[in-house]
């Protein structure tokens, strides 16, 4: 190996230590001493020291006595990397990835009141498919989708039973007791799977999306005529729902637990 060759391996060999200080730091955890920073990267003491102190000397990381936190300039570098970026283009590509996955459309949907809404679309490319569109507005009690609000967020509980648990077939559950059963499952198994409770001939599966603070931002789901999506293939296509909200949860800014 020659000595340009070394030289971009070390350089490649220091920018991975930086970022495994960088991080450390979390919301949940936005100040760390320099033996936490050093005991979770699991750095030699004398290289995280070092490290620490040129980050602290170039802005990417700021001092308060003994506790480290993320450098003000460096908030400041990032922020243009924000300007035009918005929950729908970050999550566009995680859509278009688990439509063609599974072949059939799938959505991300916000919750205002009792209600959830359609803000982006990968439309299946069967000629057989369940109409939607960006924009449509739909209660929360009744699908997938709304179960998962419900179950992640218990605002949106309460706003969905104030509103009143309207049927719309035969299979839509409007018993509370009932409704807070399947909730508990849903946040269980982290994942809701409905067939025909707001269309008959209509089934979804659904996962929760979370933004940087842990919160519940939106929830992305797969849609399909009941021929497609049966009981008996959730077992397969739940898994990747999830993965694909995981996904869309990291391009949030969230951070799943290790």
């Amino acid at each position: 190996m020659g000595k340009s060759e070394e030289s971009g391996t070390s350089q490649v060999l220091v920018l991975r230590k930086i970022r495994q200080i960088l991080e450390c730091f979390t919301v949940e955890r936005p100040e760390l001493t320099l033996q936490q920073i050093t005991k979770t990267t699991g750095l030699p003491a004398s290289t995280c020291q070092r490290l620490v102190n040129s980050l602290l000397r170039e802005g990417f990381l700021d001092r308060n006595d003994d506790v480290y936190r993320i450098g003000l300039d460096l908030v400041r570098w990032a922020a243009p990397g924000t300007l035009g970026l918005d929950i729908v283009q970050l999550t566009r590509p995680v859509l278009r990835r688990l439509r063609d996955q599974t072949g059939e459309s799938t959505a991300l949907y916000v919750r205002d009141g009792p209600y959830r809404t359609v803000v982006s679309l990968a439309e299946t490319r069967y000629s057989v498919m369940r109409i939607f569109t960006v924009g449509m507005v739909m209660p929360l009690h009744a699908g997938s989708a709304g179960k998962v609000f419900m179950a992640f967020d218990p605002a949106a509980r309460r706003a969905a039973v104030g509103h009143g648990l309207t049927r719309h077939t035969s299979r839509t559950v409007v018993d509370i007791d009932v409704l807070d059963e399947q909730l508990a499952e849903v946040r269980r198994r982290g994942y809701s799977a409905t067939f025909e409770e707001r269309d008959v001939g209509a089934a979804s599966i659904s996962a929760p999306v979370f933004g940087h603070t842990g919160e519940l931002v939106a929830v992305l789901g797969m849609i399909a005529p009941t021929q497609r999506l049966t009981p008996a293939d959730v077992g397969d296509l739940a898994p990747r729902v999830v993965a694909a909200a995981q996904d869309a949860s990291r391009r949030l800014g969230h951070r799943l637990p290790a």
